[in-house]
């Protein structure tokens, strides 16, 4: 019987995104079929269409599931409500799964990509709660620059560097 969440089906689902992500590193999401997934993977296209829709509906799986992960770097914070601006394991994180975070930004996720809940305490201590809304999406925007231009470059520098950088940003501010 293939529930849910059995193992069989896990590896299935394993194996035919760990293609897919390798596809996206050459091709476009336009120009990657179900049948090039199905064939790489040896699957039948029916054991495809048990777990997703088509690619998109894959990709969109791959997100979320990057997204949950980053989410739990910090579920702790979450939990007790405080939040300690520590970027640095999200940037271990990201130079450990590079090619995660090069797919999820190539398939164009970032608009959402909100890595963490903005601190709203520290914000009205450096800001004018008046234009907090602006802040906040100056902040990620840049963050997500900073990622982009650093996974662009093969992370390179360490995780400590890229802190280092987003940190010199904002240390003028207090």
């Amino acid at each position: 019987m293939n529930t849910p969440n059995n193992k069989r089906r896990k590896e299935t689902r394993d194996k035919i995104s760990k293609i897919f992500i390798n596809l996206l590193q050459s091709k476009e999401i336009t120009e990657i079929s179900v049948t090039d997934i199905c064939k790489l993977a040896k699957i039948n296209r029916s054991t495809f269409y048990v777990n997703y829709l088509d690619v998109y509906d894959l990709a969109d799986q791959i997100g979320k599931e990057l997204e949950q992960e980053v989410s739990f770097l910090y579920q702790e914070e979450r939990d007790t409500k405080n939040n300690s601006n520590d970027f640095l394991k999200l940037f271990r994180h990201i130079k450990d799964n590079q090619i995660f975070y090069n797919t999820y930004f190539k398939l164009k996720m970032d608009h959402n990509f909100i890595i963490r809940e903005y601190d709203y305490n520290l914000s009205k201590e450096l800001y004018d709660d008046k234009y907090i809304d602006y802040h906040m999406e100056f902040f990620k925007a840049g963050l997500n620059a900073i990622i982009k231009k650093w996974l662009e470059n093969g992370c390179k520098e360490s995780p400590e560097e890229i802190e280092s950088i987003l940190k010199s940003e904002y240390a003028n501010k207090k």
